[in-house]
């Protein structure tokens, strides 16, 4: 029985998880070893790989196998331990955002039947009410899955399932870059889709690795906040997955100083410390009008903040929100626009 287990350490989608609110040089060391260990399940370079955003879903007939070689019975090690599918999943219930996008960009968008309210990505999802914070067993029964991905186990998801004979894979908040690419292999070994996952992941590789050798690894003399939301003013420490990912680019983070063993990585910041702080670069995971709709300019009018470098020269930057909050496979688009930034301020 084939069994994935990356050899690799085990964001919105992240903030829900905010009990949870929302170096990487190993940690892509890391993933790139999971990949060549994977690769040897039959990688393939063809196809489009979901780095550059497209993530069509591989044309394949309901309820047959791809020609991938794929073998079934497989057993996966997801957050929620050893999942085994005992054979190709036709039907598949997405409950989290980064897995459904996981989905597609691995090619098994053809099986999925349904996923959750907070699903948007790609166009076309077959977007239901279902909620992956409070599941509803009956509800996601209903559409007869042979799977279920989700990024937690609430409402007693994983036992419902389990009584019904339904296999639940728990792909959970990415702590690193190197788990990020993890779960996409492992959602691709559970679909039948090890070859493109791991090409998808390669491909995220390449693009990363691309921004940062343009932007410099080295800028430790450029400062910046990152914005989860204000009023209260939530920021992301370099321990965070999100900290780690803008830790590419070697740049100081102010709310370092700032955060407790309590804060789990989120402090919470007074304007008074970030005004003191005089970060030279801004950025707003919080800009769209359902996380607080917070622009440049609002920022600008804020007070006091006219002095901080970063308004003083235009470098507060507006993020896709969700991208910036999920884990999957559109994450080298936010770490190209963390890359303009830095080379915009490194002028």
């Amino acid at each position: 029985m084939p069994t994935v287990s990356p050899s690799c350490p085990p964001f919105r989608e992240e903030e829900a998880l905010m009990g949870t609110p929302l170096r990487l040089v190993a940690a892509l060391a890391a993933a790139a070893a999971c990949v060549a260990a994977l690769a040897g399940c039959g990688a393939s370079s063809s196809g489009t790989t979901a780095a550059s955003g497209t993530t069509s879903a591989m044309a394949t007939p309901a309820g047959t196998a791809p020609a991938t070689g794929a073998a079934f019975p497989v057993t996966v090690k997801a957050g929620n331990g050893d999942v085994t599918l005992k054979s190709y999943p036709t039907r598949i219930v997405s409950l989290a955002p980064t897995a459904t996008e996981d989905l597609y960009a691995v090619g098994a968008g053809s099986q999925v039947v349904a996923v959750d309210q907070d699903s948007d990505y790609p166009d076309g999802v077959p977007k239901t009410s279902l909620s992956g914070l409070t599941p509803n067993i009956e509800a996601i029964a209903r559409y007869n899955p042979s799977l279920v991905i989700a990024s937690q186990d609430s409402g007693g998801l994983v036992a419902g399932m389990t009584k019904l004979g339904i296999p639940v894979l728990i792909e959970p908040a990415a702590a690193s870059i190197a788990a990020a690419y993890a779960q996409i292999l492992q959602v691709g070994q559970a679909t039948g889709h090890a070859d493109k996952a791991v090409s998808v992941v390669a491909g995220m590789e390449r693009q990363i690795a691309g921004y940062v050798k343009q932007a410099g690894a080295s800028h430790q003399d450029l400062t910046y906040y990152w914005e989860l939301s204000a009023n209260p003013f939530y920021s992301a420490a370099s321990s965070t997955f999100i900290g780690q990912v803008v830790g590419l680019f070697g740049l100081k983070n102010i709310a370092d100083e700032a955060d407790k063993a309590s804060d789990g990585g989120y402090p919470e910041l007074s304007q008074e410390y970030i005004v003191t702080a005089k970060p030279q670069i801004i950025f707003l995971a919080d800009n769209q009008a359902a996380d607080g709709g917070q622009t440049p300019a609002i920022v600008a009018n804020r007070p006091g903040w006219s002095g901080i470098p970063a308004v003083q020269n235009h470098e507060v930057v507006g993020l896709n929100d969700d991208i910036a909050s999920r884990w999957g496979p559109r994450l080298p688009q936010l770490v190209g626009e963390i890359a303009q930034a830095v080379e915009q301020a490194s002028k």
